[in-house]
């Protein structure tokens, strides 16, 4: 059987491919409301990076799960960016995996059976990376390829970190560069430069693991990580869950190398359009800024980064701990005031 390309199998790619949020808010508004027991402390009442259940006075079990189609077609690439992403909103939390469940779905009349073992061998690198072992999983024949994983991890309850406890005052703290969905739409379209690639792969398989840094984490106020809803999306979850404001500094934001001339080419995707859509009444924009920095100001990450609301006190010191441990990470803006009755992103 002949190798297919991996992108040539799916509509849409890593965490570009998620429900929109206004539709996703239409499909849950009429679901079934769950009676949720007192030991679940982080929810579906928040949009909070996963689940969080107390077992004892001194534990928290974290559980999540995240998986998608392929960005990448090197199936080795793809296996290890979908596990990174997966594991991250464990970090994301201020918890520690502890091991993970694999979530395979392939084409196994289109895929070869080598392809397939590729992927698998992926996310197996990236959970010895993070110290955990993969345990089970399950496996479905399905039309485009899915991969991911469900994880579990612990954390002591005054490490948790919410998205939704950001104070006044804050600074934010983002901890990989931004331009994820551009490379992954230059590279569908065979246009992406390979040293572009190589930095492409690096930044998404660079483990959030500087989310269970124990100085970080005593700094910190409120933690997510930044993913398909883009920067302006998920900064807004934070604002919303604090009931407070939020400004970035638009040039304070890193970014990929070459993603600036890259959008110039039309390279965009359609998720970053979707999340405007769906977040333009609660993201005010600079007059100032261009399409194309709303492009990526919306511009969906696939194992992007954290982001931090911290003490500013501290926010150089968290800056070296993220170098020390091989971060590109900048201060990118700040949590200010609620103005009116809704949260609302200011992009500067």
């Amino acid at each position: 059987m002949k190798s297919k390309r991996l992108t040539s199998l799916s509509r849409g790619g890593g965490c570009g491919c998620k429900i929109e949020p206004k539709v996703l808010h239409e499909i849950l508004k009429d679901t079934i409301k769950m009676p949720i027991p007192d030991e679940v402390i982080v929810g579906i009442n928040t949009s909070d990076d996963a689940a969080v259940y107390q077992i004892n006075e001194n534990q928290v079990l974290i559980a999540t799960t995240d998986f998608f189609t392929p960005i990448v077609d090197d199936p080795e690439h793809f296996g290890e960016i979908a596990a990174t992403n997966a594991i991250s909103d464990v970090y994301a939390m201020g918890g520690k995996p502890i091991f993970a469940l694999a979530i395979v779905c392939m084409p196994t009349k289109i895929l070869t059976t080598e392809q397939i073992s590729k992927i698998l061998n992926g996310g197996k690198k990236i959970c010895i990376k993070a110290g955990i072992p993969i345990v089970g999983g399950h496996t479905i024949d399905s039309e485009e390829p899915i991969y991911g994983l469900i994880v579990l991890g612990l954390a002591s309850p005054e490490n948790i970190r919410k998205n939704s406890n950001a104070k006044i005052g804050n600074k934010l703290i983002l901890g990989k560069p931004i331009g994820m969905g551009i490379y992954s739409s230059a590279l569908k379209r065979g246009q992406l430069p390979e040293n572009y690639y190589s930095i492409m792969i690096s930044n998404a398989t660079q483990l959030n693991s500087i989310g269970a840094n124990s100085f970080v984490l005593s700094k910190s106020f409120a933690i997510t990580d930044v993913t398909g809803f883009g920067l302006a999306g998920h900064a807004w979850e934070i604002a919303n869950g604090s009931k407070t404001d939020l400004q970035i500094f638009w040039n304070k934001v890193p970014i990929l190398p070459g993603v600036k001339d890259l959008i110039k080419l039309g390279f965009v995707t359609g998720a970053s359009q979707r999340n405007w859509e769906s977040f333009k009444d609660k993201v005010v924009i600079n007059s100032s800024l261009k399409l194309d920095d709303r492009n990526l100001i919306f511009d969906p990450q696939t194992s992007g980064g954290l982001l931090i609301a911290v003490d500013s006190v501290y926010v150089d010191e968290i800056l070296k701990e993220f170098k020390k441990n091989h971060y590109i990470a900048a201060e990118i803006g700040e949590i200010i005031e609620r103005k009116t009755e809704f949260s609302k992103v200011f992009v500067e």
